[in-house]
């Protein structure tokens, strides 16, 4: 698939619960002029209690140098677990752009700005000793996570997600959540933008606010999601990891057999 633009945020590359290997598939089956990297990329946080890099991980970063040297424009935004590349502002990494935030214009004309997001959460602004506890225990949970569904799927049963379920129970994450998005909006509107696209809170969305368009790439921990724009400008989202399952389900294509025309008399003459 081509489209013009490919926005990704929250890969999270540096720990267990990244699936390195789902966006793998998805970069290898979508091509763009545009590439947004809209923060936490890299999980510096989780680097530093501990090296973990699998091949994957390094796949997905070596995918993303290839694009940029055939061509495509890639801007990486760091965000708060990535947020040692806000040193390196302005700088290119092998054809990637460093950028605090961008301007995106789409092709229908709407101009859109594209920050991580995380400047405008409280916690990790005012408290950010309270955001690396919230870390850890997001960790615990998909740790907790990993092992319930190897045991669903011992009785066939699918991939659930325990944090993003936690998430639309407790009444107060989803009055964080909320409160989140209308702020996005407001800064949006402030800076004379039609929109904003964002990432950081692992909640996939494209919807309207207050007349301003609100686009949430999601994260490639739990939802595998991404938003991408095509050649009119329309944004939509896409859960890869549900494109695959969809994929897979399907039965395997009949290959078409060629039956022998009969022998004629005369082709056995000849």
């Amino acid at each position: 698939m081509r489209h013009r633009t490919i926005f990704i945020s929250d890969v999270h590359l540096g720990t267990p619960g990244c699936q390195a290997e789902i966006l793998l598939d998805f970069l290898s089956n979508n091509q763009a002029d545009t590439i947004y990297l809209v923060g936490d990329i890299i999980d510096a946080w989780r680097l530093r209690r501990g090296w973990f890099w699998p091949q994957s991980h390094n796949d997905v970063v070596q995918e993303l140098l290839a694009r940029a040297h055939d061509g495509a424009r890639i801007f990486y935004i760091p965000g708060n677990h990535d947020e040692v590349l806000r040193t390196y502002l302005g700088t290119h990494f092998g054809g990637v752009e460093v950028v605090e935030t961008a301007p995106h214009v789409t092709a229908d004309g709407r101009r859109l700005l594209v920050t991580h997001g995380d400047q405008f959460d409280s916690i990790v602004v005012n408290a950010k000793w309270l955001a690396h506890l919230g870390d850890r225990a997001y960790e615990f949970a998909l740790w907790l996570n990993t092992w319930l569904n190897r045991i669903k799927r011992l009785w066939g049963g699918q991939y659930w997600s325990l944090s993003k379920w936690a998430k639309h129970q407790v009444k107060q994450a989803v009055s964080f959540i909320s409160e989140y998005e209308h702020v996005l909006a407001d800064e949006a509107r402030r800076h004379g933008f039609d929109g904003v696209v964002c990432g950081h809170i692992h909640s996939a969305c494209i919807r309207k606010i207050d007349g301003l368009d609100y686009i949430n790439t999601g994260d490639w921990v739990e939802s595998c999601t991404a938003v991408v724009e095509d050649m009119t400008g329309t944004l939509r989202l896409i859960d890869w990891a549900e494109t695959m399952r969809n994929r897979d389900a399907r039965p395997p294509r009949r290959r078409m057999v060629r039956r022998p025309e009969p022998l004629t008399k005369d082709k056995e003459v000849a």
